[in-house]
């Protein structure tokens, strides 16, 4: 049975799951581990597909000045 695309609402940040150097280089520059990071859902429905607990995940948040700055969580 073939599954709905995933869709992203127009103002939903953008979420994207990081490869193991990405994580590694942020935990690294922060000098902290994965269980120091905010949470987020398994079930968040901004989740990229094929989340799984443990992977890290950047949400990058547009402010008013089209600034854009990234935030990190970790699946549980």
């Amino acid at each position: 049975m073939p599954t709905e695309p995933h869709t992203m609402h127009i103002l939903q940040s953008k979420h994207t799951k990081l490869k193991e150097k990405e994580v590694q280089d942020i935990l690294e520059k922060f000098n902290i581990s994965k269980s120091q990071l905010p949470k987020i859902l398994l079930n968040d429905p901004a989740l990229p597909e094929g989340c799984e607990i443990g992977n890290i995940i950047k949400i990058e948040r547009k402010e008013e000045d089209g600034t854009t700055y990234p935030y990190y969580r970790v699946v549980i």
